[in-house]
């Protein structure tokens, strides 16, 4: 049979999203770009978005059909077959703990944008073991990626430590711009609020800052093959001295414009990994310049920057989007990005790297 014909008559990979915020659309377009990949339906909870086709929010043009976005996911998953659900709607794992549950089963692998879910055990381990055991049951598989957790500061941190006869210490530090994420990422940075509101969100507990450090150090540690005695991590507030906007925030002079964070990871009681996370809106407006750098000390001395940032936006809808046939070719369970195969860009068609 020529290769086109068996190519028309293979079935596209079936995609649902699940939360149609900035990545979720993100996702959207960067699908509707590839070739042998099909996205079969949107869920969110947005009254102004539901009842809506879900392309009319998007910038590219397609002949792909214009699925309306649902509010009840059940009754999505009942309705269209996937072979993924990428969920694109919370930070933790608790609150995403159920949506995740909810697709695994109904057997359908699972993609989160979670930060915490890059690496759950270091802070939900009984949850991720269910997680696991039901991922299992019903032989599909769970991942949770993005730029940061799950690839800037530990999963590329890992690979250059590959060319290390003896690593002594790690340093990672991302100094990026907040813009290109939506409201969810805002309200946890503390964009826009007063330093009082500050003290008192710090006070109350409420004020996330950066999540994922906690995760990229345990999956640095269990990597390495290292046991932590200790973790902590620190947050100051980032003060602008000028109005800053960004499509999902709006920052005054002497309001917050992000959060800088710091966090060790301590091996037999000394600092072995060092994490250092300035993040805000429109840094370029007060002539912060971004970059990513990892710093790693042993034998050899490895030095690696990045000049500007890699794009946290492009880069978290990339990672959920490349990672799609991996997880779908992966064992059941729980996995992280030290399971799977390196996360690499789709040129051709998706289905040719399905086993």
């Amino acid at each position: 049979m020529p290769a086109i014909q068996y190519e028309e008559m293979r079935k596209n990979v079936r995609v649902g999203i699940w939360g149609y915020g900035a990545m979720g659309k993100g996702i959207a377009n960067m699908l509707l770009k590839k070739k042998g990949v099909t996205v079969v339906g949107v869920c969110d909870v947005d009254e102004h978005l539901v009842g809506k086709g879900f392309l009319d929010f998007l910038s590219v043009e397609s002949d792909h059909e214009n699925h309306c976005i649902v509010s009840d996911v059940d009754a999505l998953l009942h309705q269209a077959p996937m072979d993924v659900m990428i969920i694109a709607t919370d930070s933790f794992t608790k609150k995403t703990f159920s949506k995740i549950v909810t697709v695994i089963e109904h057997g359908v692998n699972v993609i989160s944008t979670a930060e915490e879910m890059a690496f759950p055990m270091a802070n939900e381990p009984e949850l991720s073991q269910e997680i696991d055991g039901l991922a299992k049951k019903n032989q599909v598989t769970v991942l949770g990626t993005g730029i940061n957790p799950g690839f800037i500061m530990d999963l590329l941190v890992l690979a250059l430590t590959g060319c290390m006869e003896e690593v002594q210490h790690i340093e990672a530090e991302r100094v990026n711009s907040l813009s290109p994420f939506g409201p969810t990422v805002m309200e946890e940075q503390g964009v826009g609020i007063s330093l009082e509101t500050y003290h008192q969100r710090m006070e109350a507990g409420t004020l996330a800052g950066h999540v994922g450090f906690k995760e990229s150090v345990h999956m640095i540690a269990s990597g390495l093959g290292v046991k932590l005695s200790h973790f902590e991590q620190q947050m100051k507030p980032i003060v602008s001295n000028t109005n800053r906007k960004s499509k999902y925030g709006e920052v005054q002079p002497g309001h917050l414009a992000g959060i800088d964070m710091s966090a060790q990871g301590h091996v037999s009681g000394k600092s072995f990994i060092s994490m250092k996370h300035p993040q805000q809106i429109e840094p370029e407006v007060e002539g912060t310049a971004t970059g990513d750098y990892i710093r790693l000390r042993g034998i050899p001395n490895i030095s690696m920057s990045i000049n500007p940032e890699i794009d946290g936006g492009i880069g978290t809808i990339a990672m959920c989007v490349n990672m799609i046939p991996h997880v779908i070719n992966a064992t059941p369970g729980l996995k992280t990005m030290l399971d799977l195969p390196v996360p690499r860009a789709i040129l051709g068609d998706m289905r040719n790297m399905l086993e």
